[in-house]
């Protein structure tokens, strides 16, 4: 069989010596970083189009910041956006709260698959999520950081995992967002 092009027949260690970068996307650390302008449910679009605002990626902010801008996110109907916040807040914070962190960025990547129409994998990460926020809840002392609802954000994930394998796709994401903190 014939290589594809002259590269294809080099190992990976001669590809990667002898191989330019293409002009991949990256930080100023040099990592992958894709910088194509996304929409509101964190979809890439074409290089140029106009795109909504991201949540910068590596921000340390204090646990009620957190929860602050992830809500705003979630009213907006940018969740794909929420989970990056909470994202940052599981890679930043103390590890005690590590996985109360990992299960809202999880939660509000369920809410960014049902909405893109993935109903399969939505309810999985919602129920995934929300599984991990309740068992921190049970080793944790109250309150919970942010004035997180951390039984509030149980209950609506399951609810609407529910709902999305019922009834399929969620049509926006912004009428079914939660309220991350009690109502007071």
């Amino acid at each position: 069989m014939e290589p594809r092009d002259d590269r294809s027949a080099e190992s990976g260690e001669e590809r990667a010596a002898v191989r330019p970068d293409r002009g991949r996307d990256r930080d100023a650390e040099g990592r992958a970083r894709n910088a194509r302008p996304r929409d509101g449910l964190g979809r890439p679009l074409p290089y140029g189009a106009p795109g909504v605002p991201r949540a910068p990626e590596g921000v340390v902010r204090t646990a009620g910041a957190s929860v602050d801008e992830a809500q705003e996110l979630l009213r907006e109907g940018r969740p794909f956006h929420a989970h990056e916040v909470f994202e940052d807040a599981w890679k930043s914070g103390p590890a005690e709260q590590r996985a109360l962190w990992r299960g809202l960025a999880q939660t509000a990547v369920g809410l960014t698959h049902a909405a893109r129409g993935n109903t399969t994998g939505g309810a999985r990460l919602l129920r995934r999520g929300a599984d991990e926020v309740e068992r921190w809840a049970a080793s944790a002392a109250p309150p919970a950081p942010g004035g997180l609802d951390t039984g509030g954000v149980v209950a609506w994930a399951r609810a609407l995992a529910e709902r999305v394998e019922a009834e399929g796709q969620v049509a926006d994401a912004a009428a079914v967002a939660p309220e991350l903190r009690a109502e007071r």
